[in-house]
């Protein structure tokens, strides 16, 4: 079997790395072959949180998880890693400014950043989750000018997979035949989803997303809308934000990262540094 891999995750003791956590070990992004060690990184306050985290990844049993690390310090979080996502950041709270939420962001991905650029593989697969995702990846890439800007990506893959599902919901087949859907812009509610070079296997046949959906009113209108606003409604209907499908979209993600496509299609927006 091959050597174990090193693979750090930010925000470790939040709902989403909790949803991410477990499909990382169990080879759901890096292979079934493939052994992990876990290195589960946050702050102070959330140590005691970690420590049942790695108790339960520990009761998991998972074959391919070799070691669980968690810790504070980012020479430790980013020391000889192969694959970072960093899903911690700070959140914008109730009264604050866009300046003050991306000044917090700032010194949070510049340390991190430093870290990777310092402790971390040069080769090293880094993944910005935490928003404003296009923003925070951008300062951690300027922070470690020794790694390859082409590692560096943010999510927008969550975006991606909400639209292929409305799309295959709308025309009755899996979200799997649904492909080169482009979600342009930010992760918010600016962004557009384009289906306009989308195609949709239904019966064997590849259609064009217009002709398989054949209600252009809908992919002009609602469709839009529904995708843009996903996130609010989830967090009205859970009074949480999205974590399980975040935690799907993140897999999706590094796991293409990581391998590659099958085929040239555009399947996500990624970050151009």
């Amino acid at each position: 079997m091959a050597e174990p891999i090193r693979v750090v995750v930010t925000g470790a003791a939040g709902q989403i790395a909790y949803s991410l956590l477990y499909s990382i070990a169990k080879g759901d992004v890096f292979g079934k072959d493939q052994p992990i060690i876990l290195i589960l990184l946050d702050i102070p306050p959330m140590l005691p949180v970690l420590d049942g985290v790695v108790m339960e990844l520990q009761d998991c049993a998972l074959p391919l998880l070799r070691e669980v690390i968690p810790t504070d310090k980012v020479e430790v979080g980013f020391k000889d890693i192969d694959a970072a996502i960093l899903v911690g950041s700070m959140p914008r709270k109730e009264g604050m400014e866009r300046k003050d939420l991306l000044k917090a962001n700032v010194a949070i991905f510049k340390t991190q950043g430093a870290a990777l650029d310092k402790y971390a593989k040069k080769t090293v697969k880094v993944l910005v989750v935490g928003n404003p995702a296009n923003t925070n990846c951008l300062i951690a890439s300027k922070s470690a000018p020794s790694i390859p800007k082409e590692n560096f990506s943010c999510l927008t893959r969550l975006d991606h997979n909400r639209a292929c599902s409305q799309v295959a919901m709308r025309c009755g087949v899996s979200s799997n035949n649904v492909k080169n859907v482009i979600i342009w812009g930010n992760h918010s509610s600016t962004q557009y989803p384009d289906v306009h070079h989308a195609k949709v296997n239904v019966g064997g046949a590849e259609k064009a997303a217009y002709d398989a959906v054949k209600n252009d009113a809908w992919l002009r209108g609602d469709f839009i809308s529904t995708v843009q606003q996903r996130g609010a409604a989830v967090i009205k209907a859970r009074k949480l934000s999205s974590a399980m499908s975040a935690a799907k979209a993140i897999c999706d993600h590094m796991r293409d990262i990581w391998f590659g496509t099958k085929e040239v299609s555009v399947c996500r927006k990624e970050i151009k540094l």
